[in-house]
């Protein structure tokens, strides 16, 4: 197996255990923090942990090798093929930018702006805790958040890039790869290696982050369920 093979379990039962509820067969984020859930083994026993771990109404994200057929008592909220890949090993060169803005660490403080600009770009799942899984950068310009990018799954030897927004009205100043250079170096200088997830039809964000030198891994059946 490959150490990211089930990357959400693997999360939830290390570096993240004590973000987890569940302690059967199925696993999940604390819903403030993410819906990102897993189950051990895409089998009955995984699935009926699931559900008993659910209540009615509640959200579950879950990356599957086969994608993923629907279940009696889910509703299918959506589904969509997803790239996994990890970096090269090569530690990233600055990003150009001689005017570029400060990076700040975002915080709490932050966290409104946060999720109003993950709304409008729609990177993937952000809830009111999601800063708490690792450090998050930013820009601001004139005041606002401009763009935005940050740490989400972390397992031994590997951190996920996540997050990775710029509101449209300052797309293509390279704000985000900006941001995404510091946060890979972070991850080396800890001695470890950036990953991340990224829908496989995003071919212009494809295109960057293998220009960036992230290389596809695996592809992965992303689905977003919801507890009847």
């Amino acid at each position: 197996m490959h150490p990211l093979d089930n990357i959400i379990w693997l999360a939830l039962t290390t570096r993240q255990a004590h973000m987890a509820e569940g302690r059967e067969a199925a696993r999940r984020f604390v819903p403030e923090i993410s819906v990102l859930s897993a189950i051990h083994a895409p089998n009955e026993d995984g699935w009926s942990a699931l559900a008993r771990l659910s209540r009615p109404g509640d959200v579950s994200a879950i990356f599957l090798v086969e994608p993923y057929v629907p279940r009696p008592g889910w509703t299918t909220v959506r589904t969509a093929p997803l790239l996994e890949m990890i970096h090269d090993g090569r530690r990233p060169a600055d990003a150009p930018g001689n005017h570029r803005p400060t990076i700040l660490e975002l915080g709490d403080a932050d966290v409104p702006e946060m999720m109003a600009l993950t709304q409008l770009t729609k990177p993937g799942p952000f809830s009111p805790r999601t800063r708490q899984m690792g450090t998050y950068l930013g820009f601001r310009i004139n005041g606002n958040l401009a763009a935005m990018a940050g740490e989400r799954l972390h397992v031994p030897g590997y951190t996920e890039i996540s997050a990775v927004c710029t509101h449209p009205d300052f797309a293509g100043r390279g704000y985000a790869r900006i941001l995404m250079t510091e946060i890979m170096q972070r991850i080396y200088d800890r001695g470890e290696t950036p990953f991340l997830h990224v829908r496989q039809g995003n071919s212009r964000a494809v295109g960057i982050y293998q220009a960036m030198g992230f290389r596809e891994r695996v592809l992965l059946h992303l689905a977003v369920i919801r507890k009847d």
